[in-house]
């Protein structure tokens, strides 16, 4: 007995670690791909940030000068003041608009799932068409002011015109909006219907309903739209670069294309790594902030004993 309980132990270690080896051969394309593209290029990158480095000379060790200079950057301030006001704006207009949306859609009524396919389409349209397109639709002479001219109103130059141009990229935000409303009206569906039963039959209306029943149900996508698009509106590049530039007058330059135009277009590569973990950090602190604020609105179904 004493023999065979021992083999049998040696079979389950041998088998444990032929599992092992499979498992580490199945991952390791991707371990490999993580350390030579993600975490290899972070620590350069951090290591670059305290030299003066410009891809042709050698490094040149200068501490954190390349931090300090930041902060002395008319440019990247603008740049950085620029892109908190998108944010700002962008990301609650986004949040409503994708709610109003998703909510409205999620009436059972006849024809409803080609209005779902319609609204959501724009969103899978690349970044790059989107904003080919937009540039046309805000041009002097585009359809954006050929439409208001039709109520009397005489339409800015939106891409010219210095207290217009962040709005030109907000509007483009709505175009994409589609994504962010699939998800909450995914998440609106799943709301359970003796819930709206209940309260209908204690006579709530159905804004009441959506106030007190349907936000607290879908909140946690609430709360992952909102980082989400937090993140992502502080990474705005495409739309910048292929638009305006950053101008007029750098009224729409934001932190990420200025950071790659230092970087490519410059050769301060040192500079721009700095910028680039400077924007890793406010990133960072945004999205603590969220999380940490998210125990106050967000309702979790399994915190309920």
């Amino acid at each position: 007995m004493d023999s065979s309980a021992t083999q049998l132990q040696l079979n389950q270690k041998k088998r444990k670690r032929t599992q092992s080896r499979w498992f580490f051969a199945f991952v390791s394309p991707w371990i490999i791909g993580f350390v030579c593209f993600t975490i290899g290029p972070m620590i350069f990158s951090i290591i670059m940030s305290f030299t003066d480095w410009d891809m042709f000379s050698e490094f040149n060790f200068i501490g954190f000068d390349n931090y300090l200079r930041l902060f002395k950057d008319d440019i990247f301030l603008k740049a950085l003041a620029n892109t908190f006001q998108y944010t700002l704006i962008s990301v609650p207009i986004n949040l409503l608009l994708s709610l109003g949306m998703a909510y409205l859609l999620s009436f059972h009524l006849k024809g409803m799932r080609v209005f779902r396919t319609i609204y959501y389409l724009p969103s899978i349209v690349p970044i790059v068409a989107s904003t080919m397109l937009f540039t046309r639709l805000l041009s002097s002479k585009g359809l954006v002011n050929q439409a208001l001219a039709l109520f009397g109103i005489d339409g800015p130059v939106w891409l010219l015109s210095k207290d217009h141009v962040l709005w030109s990229f907000v509007f483009l935000s709505l175009w994409g909006v589609g994504g962010t409303m699939i998800l909450m009206l995914s998440a609106i569906n799943s709301v359970g219907e003796e819930m709206y039963e209940s309260a209908l039959l204690d006579g709530a209306s159905r804004f009441r309903m959506f106030i007190s029943i349907t936000i607290p149900q879908i909140s946690p996508i609430l709360f992952f739209n909102l980082i989400t698009g937090v993140i992502g509106s502080l990474q705005t590049f495409a739309q910048v670069y292929m638009m305006t530039g950053g101008g007029p007058d750098y009224a729409s330059e934001m932190i990420v294309p200025y950071l790659y135009r230092n970087a490519f277009s410059f050769y301060r590569m040192g500079y721009a790594s700095a910028m680039a973990w400077v924007l890793f950090m406010i990133v960072m602190v945004l999205s603590l902030i969220v999380l940490k604020s998210s125990s106050l609105w967000v309702f979790y179904e399994e915190e309920v004993k």
